[in-house]
């Protein structure tokens, strides 16, 4: 049984490890493009956030459950499966891995290359309001969060060992999906660490408010529906 500081150390490294490399593939594209290349594209972009969060998954799962996104969190403690010490302290060490991975990336990639990209901070597309930017990311994370619960927190889910391919599959599928609209960041800790290292605050709150709403809802209705003995 591992102790809070441990599952803290791991929530950190896990929420790090998305950010950098999934962030990171962003600022790679940009780097590609700017040279004369063709860069990675949106495929690209969404593999290597999959497979940031499905690695994770797997390498730390059995020690803090592998949250590395506050709607996660959100959607384990609305259904009383994390007390509310142990859910803050987990948002506190993602968002701190997020944050410092933001700052990781400024230091490592060319300023140009961040500077052109915000360092993947989501954006929402032109003409696209928060409305319908909250309600994007709302259904992006409610499907994720639904998959991490069917996988990963389920006892009965017949594919509880490979919860971490299912749940970067369902990442990897959000942003081909969400990406060119809201930056499916599905994640408050993916948008706030490169806002807070670049300063950029626009339309951050979509990224809290649908996030996490889209996490309590599947949390709930996972729970109600398939967890609760009759």
């Amino acid at each position: 049984m591992y102790g809070r500081p441990q599952k803290l150390v791991a929530e950190f490294i896990g929420t790090f490890a998305l950010i950098f490399f999934g962030a990171g593939s962003i600022c790679a594209d940009q780097l590609l493009r700017a040279g004369g290349g063709s860069g990675l594209g949106l495929l690209g972009v969404a593999v290597a956030h999959g497979l940031a969060f499905g690695i994770m998954v797997t390498a730390l799962g059995h020690i803090s459950g592998a949250h590395f996104n506050p709607a996660v969190t959100v959607g384990i403690w609305v259904t009383r499966r994390i007390s509310t010490f142990d859910a803050l302290s987990y948002w506190a060490a993602q968002l701190a891995g997020g944050i410092a991975a933001a700052y990781m990336l400024r230091i490592v990639v060319p300023e140009d290359a961040w500077r052109a990209v915000m360092l993947g901070t989501p954006q929402l597309a032109r003409d696209l309001t928060r409305g319908y930017g909250m309600l994007i990311e709302g259904l992006l994370t409610f499907f994720l969060v639904f998959v991490v619960f069917a996988t990963a927190v389920d006892e009965k889910g017949a594919f509880n060992k490979i919860a971490g391919f299912a749940i970067g599959l369902t990442i990897t599928m959000d942003i081909l999906m969400g990406g060119p609209l809201t930056g499916a960041a599905m994640n408050p800790a993916r948008a706030m660490g490169p806002a807070v290292a670049t300063r950029w605050w626009t339309n951050l709150g979509v990224y809290w408010v649908g996030p996490l709403a889209g996490g309590v809802l599947a949390g709930a209705l996972y729970d109600k529906l398939y967890l609760k003995k009759s």
